[in-house]
């Protein structure tokens, strides 16, 4: 009996240190979002065509994204595959939140040429880069 009431004593001694472990502030350093995209249509981008990449909180089933991260920039004459890095400020993570990273390509009016269309997920575990290999996009009509 009393060897049973130690046992428990010391549990729930230790039970406190455990709930402040869990409940740590995030990380002050930046995680970064590596990767890149391309597509498979053999075709030549204009110089002038606009590449955009995005991560964004996708936690909301009946709600717009919010947007975290971006990068955008012209082509230049450049082709696929692009590179893109995002950093992002790990205090805007949410540890129960959903995130995705999405990406087009538009041309020099805005029209829409390719897009990502499928969910590109990114999981934060506490490492300071996350590398989602290439993303694949398809060509919009």
């Amino acid at each position: 009996m009393v060897r049973s009431a130690r046992a428990l004593a010391l549990s729930l001694a230790t039970l406190p240190l455990a709930a402040c472990a869990t409940l740590m502030p995030p990380s002050e350093e930046p995680v970064s979002v590596t990767g890149s995209i391309t597509y498979r249509e053999r075709m030549a981008l204009p110089p002038t065509a606009q590449v955009e990449v995005t991560l964004s909180d996708v936690s909301l089933m009946d709600a717009p994204s919010k947007t975290i991260a971006q990068q955008a920039f012209t082509a230049d004459g450049r082709q696929v595959p692009f590179a893109f890095s995002l950093t992002i400020d790990q205090r805007k993570l949410d540890a129960r939140g959903r995130y995705a990273v999405s990406a087009r390509i538009t041309d020099a009016s805005g029209r829409l040429m390719f897009i990502t269309d499928t969910h590109n997920g990114v999981t934060f575990d506490g490492r300071p880069r996350v590398d989602l290999g290439t993303l694949v996009m398809v060509r919009t009509r």
